[in-house]
């Protein structure tokens, strides 16, 4: 055979293809790519693929919106290696970004970790950060399991993705979208989702309804940043009537007074889609360059809100003009530029109104209805078919279980058989009507395989009954199926009732439902008050032996070594956060409140506590504590008196602190822990126990209690409160735990001097 090419194919080798074509036709493939697959979303479910497949690929996770959290790291990689073949970074871009309430109108992710701010910081690596859905996220998928959509197979083949999801309500305009494709864009502000129910209510009352009547529903966007919205009703007519437009948006503002006539502005929203750190840039530099000479400083006090604070030059400024300067000037005012550029039915783009987004909404909804309707009725129609051999059992059971009992192929002879099978029995004895005779008929092979999979305990006469009821229930589901899927008005009226449902779940009144976006002429300004707002983070509180406290950032291993001044040590150490009330103990009995956010940071010794609050500097440090609200809190003094207070009373509102366990000279208390169980230990200095019922125990703001053990030399050393069940617990000389279960021998009245304590008992008579 000669090695040689034939003609044909050194023709075809010399034969090229013109540039200009083969350029045309590469560019046209990606430029489809971009436009179908990538920039634009889908009307229906207002997703991309990306977003598409991150949704579904925490579903088969099984992240539900009440189950645990996941790592993103392992999220992102799903995505990639089952449906989405593309950089683990821009999925997990794409993830955050759904998880993030500035962004991100009804977030789909509900996000565990650093996903980043408003001031246009990154997220956290996806090692760092967790994930799950949203219970919104939720009803976009709600009926994936019931072949509401298509399917189709994933990039190799091996696993199948849904075409689009089901959408139970407009995602699209409720999230919006933006994207930039290959010779078009599309940028879609989010909406309010109860004013977009309350729109397509109207629409299903008047099909041909007008975008004038549609924006008397939905007035405008809502965007998750909040602001006001300037722009004139005429002007957001025709936008949402021509699908392109935009909408100026301003920051809420307020004047706050400071006395003696003195003032400043605080900024409290900014408009969407601005980052905080870079607006205060640009006011800085509008402040050195004095192109604003009505501004003399821009302060950032921001925590959980934004607040931004802006001092005037002079008292004599007005603050209209002060601030129409800014709004010229910075993006403090902005222009979200609408563009509703999006694929109707996944495959044509276009640019539509209000109304037409809305129509191709509806229409998914409707025919994921049918799918649904199809569906359960596919299933009825199987369960029937199985019932029905169930009760030909139950008519002719002898019959059956000799089949089952001496036929060699049971199944086969199961459908060789002929039974009757015209009988009704009715749901009560008194009822019962004989089978009546003449109709007979053959079992499926399906009715074969139930009869011979049923349970010995399923031939009781009660499980008939109950095979009764269940086929007289699914015959009366089935034919209200049939007529919905025959009724084009009952179809209408099905999806009102799904969207009413979804309303009351996210709607006005509830947390993510109210509007947040505010609408005010371009002259107006609206007068927002501020709620100052700590940012909540986990700190470590260390407090040393003399008395120097400080807080050091995030959670840190307890164990860890701290430095010390020369000559103190550590004291006390606990995992808090910044928005944590914490208690400080005193051996005077006076309880004195810290603020986790007000606690000098770790980088430093810290400062010492009495700075913070008038702790008497003879006074020793008897506990330091997280304050719990509602808790209840066991105190006791060295005389071994004591009560239960609540810990509500025990905060204090000055730096005096609050007086709440009464002692006299030479005694000081001793025992502060929180109040578990039903009984209360005590030990002595001179290491008797005795246990005793919490009951016995008075509940108290303030005094000098009740006495909890009697004592002939010495003290109290410690007490605890514990459930009398489960033992009681401490730790021996060699560390290990042990627990004594039978305290009967230490059980005894309050007041009462107790017993030794058993072996093994530690040394320093601490329970802990």
């Amino acid at each position: 055979m000669s090695d040689e090419p034939d003609d044909n194919k050194i023709e075809a080798m010399l034969t090229a293809e013109p540039l200009s074509r083969a350029i045309g036709e590469r560019y046209l493939t990606y430029a489809l790519s971009t436009i179908m697959h990538r920039a634009l979303p889908d009307a229906r479910d207002g997703l991309k693929p990306v977003h598409r497949r991150i949704l579904f690929a925490m579903r088969e996770l099984r992240l539900t919106s009440t189950g645990g959290f996941r790592k993103s790291a392992k999220i992102s990689g799903d995505v990639m290696g089952n449906y989405h073949p593309h950089g683990d970074a821009a999925i997990y871009d794409a993830m955050a970004r759904l998880a993030q309430d500035f962004n991100v109108r009804y977030p789909l992710v509900d996000g565990q970790g650093n996903f980043g701010n408003i001031d246009g910081d990154n997220p956290a690596a996806s090692r760092y950060t967790e994930a799950r859905l949203t219970a919104v996220a939720e009803t976009l998928m709600e009926g994936l399991a019931e072949n509401a959509v298509d399917f189709r197979p994933n990039y190799d083949g091996t696993l199948e993705e849904p075409v689009v999801m089901p959408a139970a309500f407009p995602n699209l305009l409720a999230n919006g979208s933006s994207g930039i494709a290959v010779g078009m864009a599309t940028n879609i502000p989010p909406h309010n989702l109860d004013e977009l129910i309350q729109g397509c209510h109207a629409m299903l009352k008047n099909p041909a309804i007008t975008t004038a009547e549609l924006v008397d529903h939905i007035p405008g966007p809502d965007f998750p940043t909040g602001g006001v919205i300037v722009e004139p009703r005429d002007a957001i007519l025709q936008a949402y009537e021509t699908g392109r437009g935009s909408f100026r948006t301003r920051a809420k503002w307020q004047v706050e007074d400071l006395g003696r006539g003195t003032w400043q502005i605080v900024v409290t929203e900014i408009p969407y889609q601005v980052q905080k750190s870079k607006l205060i840039e640009k006011l800085a530099e509008l402040i050195q360059t004095r192109k604003i000479p009505l501004l003399a400083d821009v302060r950032d006090e921001s925590t959980e809100d934004v607040r931004l604070v802006l001092e005037p030059r002079t008292r004599s400024v007005d603050p209209d003009m002060l601030m129409g300067a800014l709004f010229r000037n910075s993006d403090l005012e902005t222009r979200f530029s609408l563009n509703m550029n999006v694929l109707i039915d996944g495959k044509v783009p276009k640019v539509c109104s209000l109304a037409e987004v809305l129509r191709a909404f509806l229409d998914h909804r409707r025919d994921v209805l049918r799918r649904r309707s199809e569906h359960r009725v596919e299933k009825i129609d199987h369960r029937l078919e199985i019932l029905e051999g169930f009760i030909i059992t139950f008519l002719n059971l002898d019959r059956v279980i000799d089949i089952i009992r001496y036929d060699a192929d049971p199944k086969r002879a199961l459908m060789a058989e002929v039974w009757g099978r015209a009988h009704v029995r009715a749901t009560s004895e008194k009822d019962y009507v004989p089978p009546p005779e003449g109709q007979e008929g053959e079992l499926t092979e399906v009715q074969a395989e139930a009869i011979l999979n049923m349970r010995l305990r399923s031939l009781r006469r009660l499980e008939e009954m109950e095979l009764i009821r269940e086929r007289d229930a699914l015959m009366a589901e089935r034919a209200g199926l049939a007529d919905l899927l025959d009724s084009e008005k009952l179809q209408w009226a099905k999806i009102g009732q799904e969207l009413e449902e979804i309303r009351k779940q996210f709607g006005k009144g509830t947390r993510l439902g109210d509007r947040r976006t505010a609408f005010a002429d371009a002259g107006e300004t609206v007068d927002v008050p501020f709620e100052a707002m700590i940012e909540r983070e986990p700190i470590t509180v260390i407090c040393s032996k003399m008395g120097w406290i400080r807080a050091l950032k995030g959670h840190v291993d307890l164990a860890a070594e701290q430095k010390f001044k020369d000559g103190d040590g550590p004291c006390f150490a606990f995992h808090a956060e910044t928005t944590d009330k914490i208690l400080l103990v005193a051996a005077n009995g006076r309880f004195y409140t810290l603020t986790g956010a007000n606690l000098p940071g770790g980088r430093s010794m810290g400062e010492p506590v009495r700075l913070m609050v008038d702790l008497p500097n003879d006074t020793a440090i008897v506990d330091l504590m997280i304050f719990r609200p509602g808790a209840r809190l066991l105190v006791a003094s060295t005389a071994g008196d004591g009560f239960v207070v609540p810990s509500d009373e025990v905060l204090a509102q000055t730096k005096s602190g609050k007086q709440v366990l009464t002692v006299k000279e030479g005694v000081s208390a001793a025992v502060v822990r929180p109040v578990q169980g039903d009984h209360v230990a005590v030990v002595g200095e001179n290491r008797k126990l005795l246990v005793f019922p919490l009951s016995d125990l008075p509940e108290m703001a303030k005094g000098k209690g009740v006495r909890l053990q009697k004592y002939k030399d010495g003290g109290l050393s410690d007490a605890i409160t514990f459930a009398l069940a489960d033992g009681l617990s401490w730790k021996d000389p060699a560390g290990r735990t042990r627990t004594e279960t039978d305290l009967s021998e230490w059980q005894g009245p309050r007041a009462g001097a107790g017993k030794m304590a058993p072996r093994g008992f530690p040394r320093d008579n601490r329970f802990t």
